[in-house]
């Protein structure tokens, strides 16, 4: 996993290519539609790649498999990360510092962040293991001093 570019510089390149296309898009259809629109592209991309990320695994997953792809979100200091608790089971953390929400920012895309980062957290799990579940509550990405990941593995 060392060799992979981390998942910021991959959602720098993405934004890169969507933010002409989402401005054209609301120049078009409206800011509301176009937010729609690319909201559920962006989900339905997030199940793949949680899909081809389960099957890197071997289609072996578990709560301690996705745990160790975390790396790929936090490589390069993506994510300052307060780790509370993690087991077979679930993987509690706290982010205070979010460098995706500062590069969409940067770029002229905050309104659109939560779109390209954020609402992907939780759709990833479906296509990775619809058994991992996530609860957020409060996103930098919103204003909110922090990230509250709580990650849930129900068996079954």
């Amino acid at each position: 996993m060392s060799d992979e570019l981390g998942i910021l510089e991959i959602r720098r390149i993405e934004a890169n290519v969507i933010k002409p296309i989402y401005q054209e898009m609301a120049d078009r259809l409206g800011a509301k539609q176009a937010q729609e629109i690319l909201g559920a592209a962006i989900e339905k991309a997030a199940i793949a790649q949680g899909a081809s990320m389960a099957e890197s695994q071997g289609g072996k997953t578990s709560m301690r498999g996705f745990i160790d792809l975390f790396s790929l979100w936090t490589k390069g200091g993506a994510l300052e990360v307060e780790v509370l608790e993690e087991a077979d089971d679930h993987f509690d953390f706290n982010v205070t510092r979010c460098r995706y929400a500062e590069m969409y920012r940067e770029m002229g895309l905050g309104d659109i962040g939560h779109l390209l980062s954020c609402g992907r957290d939780g759709t990833f799990c479906e296509g990775y293991d619809d058994r991992i579940t996530l609860e957020r509550g409060s996103t930098i990405m919103s204003g909110a001093g922090k990230c509250d990941f709580r990650y849930r593995f129900k068996e079954g």
